[in-house]
């Protein structure tokens, strides 16, 4: 009943509504509104969809959501969310989301003040603006909306809520490097060491077509315009993956359940450790 604290969320004028044990009630009319909105999910059966809203109704009894930034929280925000949010966990179980329990949304994206310490021990300060961000042992932060890509922008999938809570299951053993925890039970073929190899292998290659691209660059062409946005189109993954291991994996998991198909073909084995992990293969839904 916490999230519900947060703000009254009334949608059409009903509430969600707590349920002992089983969690919250989502009515039928916010639960198709959140299905039909989002194409990806379309893929799963009937089965699969009444699981997911049980989990959808775990999820909203045991986290605290909260609009910011003047954003009025609805039902149907939550409900919209929650379904993003528990897909990656619909093999696992929601308890892979376990300590921690709030998650704030803002209208669109948000300002966030950063410092970095160069070479020289100079601290500079700057802001940046971010569509979701996950805190070790804290919330997960949100834009509710986000400004549609430009004509000139690659069509990368795109899922701001699974990136991050895609860094929530990394961190669950501690920081995010990439390789979340694996269950003895529900991992059985997996081991650390091969997926470390795997995952690497696919980050330096994803890395060294990075580097092609940019040496073609021409040398006027600012890389983070619009115009050079159109060079990096044949990538199979957005070229923030090449940050480090965490976001490789955080990227990898939106292309994994919003696009695989682009996922499986550049990357074949890395799809299948992730297949494996989340115990889905949404090329097969």
């Amino acid at each position: 009943m916490r999230w519900l604290r947060a703000a009254q969320c009334h949608s059409m004028g009903r509430i969600l509504q707590p349920r002992a044990r089983a969690g919250a009630d989502i009515p039928s009319l916010l639960w198709e509104q959140a299905w039909t909105s989002l194409a990806f999910v379309r893929r799963y059966g009937a089965d699969a969809q009444a699981r997911l809203r049980e989990l959808c109704g775990q999820f909203l009894t045991t986290k605290v959501m909260t609009g910011a930034g003047g954003l009025q929280l609805t039902g149907a925000i939550q409900a919209n969310i929650a379904l993003q949010a528990c897909i990656p966990v619909l093999e696992l179980g929601i308890d892979w989301y376990r300590g921690w329990s709030g998650i704030v949304v803002y209208p669109s994206e948000f300002m966030v003040r950063r410092q970095v310490q160069d070479d020289s021990g100079v601290v500079h300060d700057y802001g940046e603006e971010l569509s979701g961000e996950a805190w070790q042992g804290g919330p997960v932060v949100l834009s509710w909306s986000q400004e549609p890509p430009t004509a000139t922008t690659p069509q990368f999938a795109f899922n701001a809520v699974i990136h991050e809570f895609a860094h929530k299951l990394d961190q669950l053993d501690g920081e995010a490097d990439g390789r979340p925890p694996f269950d003895r039970r529900l991992h059985a073929g997996l081991a650390p060491r091969q997926w470390n190899a795997i995952r690497d292998d696919a980050f330096e290659r994803f890395n060294a077509a990075i580097d092609l691209i940019e040496a073609q660059l021409p040398s006027d062409l600012d890389p983070e315009s619009g115009e050079a946005a159109r060079f990096y189109a044949g990538l199979a993954l957005d070229p923030y993956a090449a940050q480090d291991h965490a976001e490789f994996f955080a990227v990898s998991s939106e292309s994994f359940f919003v696009e695989p198909a682009r996922l499986s073909d550049a990357f074949p084995q890395w799809y299948r450790m992730l297949a494996d992990f989340y115990r889905q293969d949404p090329m097969k839904a």
